[in-house]
């Protein structure tokens, strides 16, 4: 039933939670140029418990019984920004709050084209595009705040290679790029097409992938993290 999920969860240790079946949030994430300069869209929140108004953090908010955490991040980022779910595409999941009783909150991290025009309803103060490497000097949501380590996207230039364009027509490359890369434990990249690297290179590869990988080597992806029809 819609909005049967609003209501306040309290957990074990008689801590408030919105979201009687736990809460979901967008993370969208937008290129500033054609570098590896990126922005995400954050919401200075009017309302919630009293500790967190005038925080910053993701849109979002209560997920609703027959809700999976797409559907309720993306149905409340259209609901308080206005951003069309046709306007930006899915990257990953994260569970990134959980709560003693089972409270969970999953964070939906997603790309848009460009920083793209919002409209705030009664749930902000504010929406804001942030460069990523000013989101830390705001007065963030304290779970936010603990998440967004965990969320940030290390900026990462695609190298042209001969094993690049014997897996792909260089074509497809600017059409998907740039982008969010899931790296599972290892967190998120961002992967972009032009300029030069500014810090550490990505490769695409068909060959073995070690479990770990040195931060100070290129980064080996698979062809299918970057296309996702393979």
């Amino acid at each position: 039933m819609r909005g049967d999920g609003n209501g306040w969860f309290r957990d074990l240790e008689g801590i408030p939670h919105w979201g009687r079946y736990g809460a979901a949030g967008l993370l969208l994430r937008a290129p500033l140029d054609e570098s590896s300069r990126t922005a995400v869209l954050l919401q200075r929140r009017a309302r919630g418990r009293r500790d967190t108004r005038g925080t910053w953090t993701i849109p979002g908010g209560a997920r609703d019984s027959h809700e999976s955490a797409v559907e309720a991040a993306v149905r409340e980022a259209w609901e308080e920004t206005r951003i069309s779910p046709r306007q930006i595409m899915i990257r990953a999941e994260r569970i990134t709050t959980t709560a003693l009783g089972g409270w969970t909150y999953t964070t939906v991290v997603a790309d848009a084209p460009i920083p793209l025009p919002t409209v705030a309803d009664h749930e902000s103060d504010a929406l804001r595009w942030i460069p990523e490497p000013e989101v830390t000097d705001l007065p963030l949501h304290p779970d936010f705040r603990a998440a967004w380590p965990r969320l940030r996207a290390e900026p990462l230039y695609l190298a042209d290679s001969d094993t690049l364009c014997k897996i792909t027509n260089p074509r497809e490359i600017t059409r998907v790029l740039p982008r969010t890369v899931d790296l599972t434990a290892q967190g998120f990249a961002w992967i972009y097409r032009s300029g030069e690297p500014t810090s550490r290179t990505a490769r695409l590869t068909e060959g073995p992938i070690p479990f770990y990988q040195r931060p100070t080597e290129d980064l080996l992806l698979r062809p299918n993290q970057l296309f996702d029809r393979l």
